[in-house]
């Protein structure tokens, strides 16, 4: 079999036949095409969610002692059960602050899970990642909003890589002339090793509960067809 090939980039419509690419000395190209996750965003299938608002973690809904319905997702998503796709995760972003000179820390932090949920009620509309709109998305995000109508309680599924805020989860008092410097920020490449099935929930919780601190979110996804 004689493999044909064609110097230099092309131009084809979807859905057409075209050569592979060689370059001027005839050697077969490969090259990474575009970011990693344009694509798949160009296609209107990443959807985003989060705690865009500087919001205060001081609870235990907010950790992993919380599992039921008052629990409260740092970064979360809800499948539908009548959702036609799954969201395969693509990363997820954890933002905190300190904020005053008392305070103790909430991690280590963890992913917990649930599945066949088809009764919440609550939850706010993600936002696509291509057209900027609050629209189209068959989940809801679950950041900052408890969880009710859950059935059942979460479970554990596993630690996260995401940290920030205070490295300590026992008190520290600290002093205005040496006001600790907590760790600000951090993403987890997930890269679809989750995916949250129709009637899933996924969520981001801290394991004990933070004392003065406050924090942003964000939770990538792409929605892919069942």
């Amino acid at each position: 079999m004689i493999a044909e090939l064609k110097v230099g980039p092309q131009v084809a419509a979807d859905s057409s036949q075209i050569t592979g690419r060689a370059t001027k000395d005839g050697a077969i190209t490969a090259q990474d095409i575009h970011a990693r996750f344009h694509e798949a965003t160009y296609r209107g299938g990443v959807y985003s969610g989060g705690m865009a608002a500087l919001t205060a973690i001081n609870a235990a809904t907010f950790t992993s002692a919380t599992l039921g319905a008052t629990c409260t997702p740092i970064a979360g998503v809800w499948n539908p059960a009548n959702s036609p796709v799954n969201l395969a995760i693509l990363q997820a972003i954890l933002g905190q602050t300190l904020t005053a000179l008392v305070n103790t820390g909430g991690g280590p932090f963890i992913w917990a899970v649930g599945t066949g949920q088809s009764a919440l009620t609550l939850g706010n509309a993600p936002l696509n990642r291509k057209t900027l709109a609050k629209q189209g998305s068959q989940a809801k995000d679950l950041s900052g909003v408890a969880l009710t109508g859950l059935t059942g309680s979460l479970i554990v599924a596993c630690a996260s890589a995401l940290f920030g805020g205070s490295a300590m989860d026992v008190t520290e008092t600290d002093t205005a002339a040496g006001f600790a410097v907590g760790q600000q920020a951090a993403v987890e490449n997930i890269d679809g090793s989750f995916i949250v099935p129709p009637g899933g929930i996924l969520a981001l919780l801290a394991t004990s509960t933070p004392v003065a601190h406050s924090a942003v979110s964000g939770l990538v996804w792409e929605e892919i067809t069942v």
